[in-house]
């Protein structure tokens, strides 16, 4: 604390120096001179503030206040920015408020003095969350100053608006702020574009955040700006723009959240590329950053399934149907195993499916069953399993037709034996 005591001392003193400086100065009232005396006490207060011993400082400073009737304006706003100092020292904010606000009320101050103190008061609201009375010390100061100074005030500006809903309002002095330092080849302070993206999030202008995320990529370089573009690219329905977002924030090593991995390899299985799918879901799953659960096991196999990677389906069917409380996974695994013509598995599957039950459509089972049956020339348990399809309304019409087309293929086969015993 005694050191921004000391610079606010020696700044107090630069400040009269400066103001004097202004052509828009000379119309203000004269400052008073700041006797020895009072200043002798603000620095005896400064010095028990700098040992530490700020309530002595504090009852220094209330024993000038008892003269306050003999103190000329300038010497009562050199008490109060005193006052302030200590208080603000001790984090005690509003009563620091509440002195550099007495600062500001006085009249014939140096010109810089009321600038810096206003403009101080408009951060310190701003921080209290008193955004309204932000603005207002904003404006005077903004009367203060010629207008090629206005800048040092547009994030100040635009984070009080913000904060009091004003988006619109806003928007245009963090802009102003962002293409000043543009202008002069100066990459933005990056919490600015954190304020405009979010303003314009707030504005609904999705299109807008998606050019404030690619500049943040581009200046910043952060993993969670990649990822929040390729988000916002997806709800401006720019599949390519989010699936090339994601990929290459993957070989950057960027994605190593579970849902952000869980993302990408959604994106590409709805981009026709199941294979990459599938291989960023198992990796994901060996690296432990996604859950082994039925859901991500599922969309594996949906994604090995539609890869035609028979093997990694199967394993990733046969995984997930342990969690499971129906049979439908086994269903599944049945009929991908019964078209890479893996009979038996699929008479298995098909089996430990019906054993778990709970399936939409039974029948279809037992259609399967004699499918696998009738490719191994097992005539007979393929028309059991035909005639067990038919028990099931929804397959009876095609367990028809399979159980003719057994019955002629048995026919045939018993002729054939005939013709080879004669």
């Amino acid at each position: 604390m005694g050191k921004l005591l000391k610079v606010a001392i020696i700044a107090t003193v630069l400040l009269a120096a400066v103001s004097n400086q202004a052509a828009w100065a000379q119309e203000r009232k004269k400052t008073p001179a700041l006797r020895e005396q009072v200043y002798s006490q603000l620095a005896r207060a400064q010095e028990l503030a700098d040992a530490g011993d700020v309530p002595a400082g504090l009852q220094v400073l209330q024993a000038v206040e008892q003269k306050l009737s003999s103190m000329n304006s300038y010497e009562r706003a050199m008490l109060w920015n005193f006052y302030a100092y200590m208080h603000y020292g001790q984090d005690n904010i509003d009563q620091a408020i509440i002195y550099f606000a007495k600062v500001v009320d006085e009249e014939a101050l140096p010109l810089a003095l009321e600038q810096n103190t206003l403009f101080s008061l408009a951060q310190l609201a701003l921080g209290q969350g008193n955004y309204q009375q932000s603005l207002g010390y904003l404006e005077r100061w903004q009367q203060l100053v010629p207008v090629d100074q206005h800048s040092k005030a547009f994030v100040l500006k635009a984070q009080a608006l913000y904060q009091a809903g004003d988006y619109a309002a806003a928007l245009m002095p963090i802009t102003q702020a962002i293409d000043g330092a543009v202008a002069k080849s100066v990459i933005p302070d990056e919490n600015w574009l954190v304020l405009q993206r979010a303003i314009y999030f707030e504005l609904k202008q999705t299109d807008q955040v998606a050019k404030v995320l690619e500049q943040m990529v581009r200046w910043y370089n952060k993993p969670e700006y990649w990822v929040q573009l390729a988000g916002v690219y997806g709800q401006l329905g720019e599949e390519a723009k989010q699936l090339a977002m994601l990929e290459a924030a993957y070989q950057q090593g960027f994605l190593v959240k579970g849902t952000d991995l869980l993302n990408l390899a959604q994106t590409y299985f709805f981009s026709d590329l199941p294979y990459k799918s599938g291989r960023v879901l198992e990796q994901a799953l060996a690296d432990q950053k996604v859950e082994r659960n039925l859901r991500n096991l599922k969309m594996l196999a949906q994604a090995w399934v539609a890869a035609r990677e028979t093997d990694k389906a199967v394993e990733a069917l046969a995984a997930a149907a342990e969690l499971s409380d129906d049979g439908e996974l086994d269903a599944q695994r049945a009929t991908v195993l019964l078209n890479a013509e893996r009979h038996q598995a699929a008479i298995a599957a098909a089996q430990a499916a019906l054993t778990k039950g709970n399936l939409q459509q039974p029948g279809t089972m037992h259609l399967v069953i004699g499918m696998a049956e009738l490719n191994q020339e097992n005539y007979n348990a393929a028309l059991q399993a035909f005639a067990r399809a038919k028990e099931f309304e929804q397959s009876r019409s095609t367990a028809s037709q399979w159980q003719r087309y057994a019955e002629a293929e048995l026919e045939q086969a018993q002729r054939l034996a005939e013709i080879n015993r004669s």
